[in-house]
């Protein structure tokens, strides 16, 4: 009966108190008795509770209320509401889980909060999106993290849209060998490594399905090169190279947070409207293509090689638009 009362009081303070808000002994005894079933429980026996609860690890916290009434709140729950708040917001505008994957995770989280605390959880942010989850993201992601624990290569189906607008799956055999998880643009990718190519292969989770165990394997990956700069896809640039850029200056602000920690601004000190943004850029075609994005906004200066290729693939554009 100790065990249950203690528990239920735990329940109490986690429910009823938060930082901001103590309670009372009374307030506990109501709870117990509401709650729980268990009427008559003295005042010295709830203290005593609270003070085994405190020895036990919990950050419960005494302060003085209105009458010389003693308050009693739980403070550390492991994460702070801020955290819990983020949290929940990242869950609900996940593209990838379903609506009663959402609302479970969000449950969970919300019996770390006092009753007060839920009700701002309340507001939420929302998706602007039309994209509907098409697997089980988390299941997929729990058989990847399991096989990466093991060692152990990785069988799958892999999947592609085709003009129906369905998901069309390849069963493949795949030797390969889970390396890590990559979240990229709001999307988590799988990085693997196949023993026979000695290459290194990438694959979105959500398109994964029958995802089984392949045995264990002995061999070890090499190790993969760090990216030396920005990338504008998840796929591997050709190679690496110190782009200058000509910014129009409504769009400096993005071009430095997007180009991160490389990027090197400077004035046009031929153009007032403008700057020189130097920063170290992966090339590929998904490079220019990202580049293509803002128009007349941004131009490659330098350096020639990477500025031919800017103009091969506007070139080809205009041979489509032009038949």
């Amino acid at each position: 009966m100790d065990h249950e009362r203690i528990i239920h009081v735990l329940n109490c303070l986690t429910r009823e108190s938060d930082e901001k808000h103590g309670i009372t002994i009374a307030d506990i005894q109501r709870y117990l008795r509401d709650n729980a079933n268990l009427d008559g429980v003295s005042a010295v026996t709830v203290r005593r509770d609270i003070d085994r609860l405190t020895r036990a690890g919990h950050d419960i916290q005494k302060t003085a209320g209105a009458h010389n009434t003693a308050l009693y709140s739980l403070r550390d729950r492991g994460f702070t509401f801020n955290e819990i708040r983020f949290l929940v917001d990242s869950v609900s505008i996940n593209k990838f889980l379903k609506p009663t994957q959402k609302q479970r995770l969000i449950k969970k989280f919300e019996s770390m909060c006092s009753e007060q605390q839920i009700r701002q959880l309340v507001s939420r942010i929302s998706l602007d999106s039309s994209a509907s989850p098409s697997l089980d993201l988390l299941g997929n992601l729990e058989k990847i993290h399991l096989l990466i624990a093991g060692h152990k290569r990785i069988n799958f189906s892999y999947g592609k849209f085709d003009t129906k607008k369905q998901v069309n799956y390849y069963d493949k055999r795949r030797e390969m060998l889970p390396v890590r998880v990559i979240c990229f643009n709001e999307r988590f990718y799988l990085r693997c490594w196949g023993e026979q190519t000695g290459e290194f292969r990438t694959y979105r989770v959500d398109r994964m399905k029958d995802i089984t165990d392949g045995g264990v394997s002995k061999a070890k990956p090499p190790k993969e090169n760090k990216y030396e700069g920005f990338v504008a896809d998840i796929f591997p640039p050709e190679r690496f190279e110190t782009v200058s850029f000509r910014v129009r200056r409504y769009l400096l602000d993005e071009m430095l947070e997007q180009l991160g920690e490389t990027a090197s601004p400077r004035d046009d000190f031929d153009d007032p409207t403008c700057a020189v943004v130097r920063a170290r850029c992966g090339i590929n075609r998904q490079f220019y293509l990202w580049v293509m994005r803002y128009g007349d906004g941004v131009e490659i200066l330098a350096p020639a090689d990477v500025r031919a290729g800017m103009t091969e693939m506007l070139s080809g554009l205009m041979d489509v638009y032009s038949k």
